[in-house]
């Protein structure tokens, strides 16, 4: 079974955006990037919501070819361009587009035929309402949140509207330079 993976930045007090989508705050540096690359090397496969995918889709494919493109970028937007993407909208009807797939419906029973498949891990960028939906299907295994070091007050929250209670295990940890710490947690079931 491959393992879905739940891949979060978010401020210190648990947001994942401003109110209005924003991502002010979250210093990427190549440093983080190319840690990123090292678990994309895992897996062959991305999860989005729509507004996630919609907003990598649009820079990644090409970031490679950019002048002065960092190692990362490179590794990253190749890696992006090969990985089968899996979004989840119901405002994107196609069924396929290349090696895109969209979900509209019963989105807990295809992540679990998807799961079921051979491959590598699935990652999900970001997507805070569709990771809040997988939680409650208990369809995460294991959870990198990376905290900025910013306090947003206000905005949208990584976890919410879940009923029951997720034990996590912290199984690694990743101090970054500019302030940023990553906390891999798996789920226990």
């Amino acid at each position: 079974m491959r393992e879905l993976i739940l891949l979060v930045h978010t401020s210190l007090d648990g947001f994942v955006a401003g109110t209005k989508g924003e991502l002010d705050g979250f210093d990427a540096s190549e440093e983080n990037l190319q840690f990123v690359c090292e678990l994309t090397a895992e897996a062959d496969a991305a999860l989005f919501g729509r507004i996630s995918y919609q907003l990598l889709n649009g820079y990644w494919p090409n970031a490679k070819n950019l002048p002065n493109a960092s190692k990362g970028t490179v590794s990253y937007s190749t890696w992006y361009n090969d990985a089968q993407k899996i979004v989840i909208s119901k405002t994107l009807a196609q069924e396929r587009l290349g090696n895109t797939i969209f979900i509209s419906d019963d989105i807990a029973n295809a992540i679990i035929d998807i799961k079921s498949q051979q491959g590598k891990d699935i990652l999900i960028f970001g997507s805070p309402c569709v990771s809040q939906l997988l939680i409650q299907r208990n369809l995460i295994d294991s959870i990198w949140i990376f905290i900025n070091p910013v306090i947003f007050g206000q905005g949208i929250p990584l976890f919410k509207g879940s009923e029951d209670k997720t034990t996590l295990k912290l199984v690694a940890t990743k101090q970054f330079a500019n302030g940023e710490i990553g906390l891999q947690y798996v789920v226990q079931r």
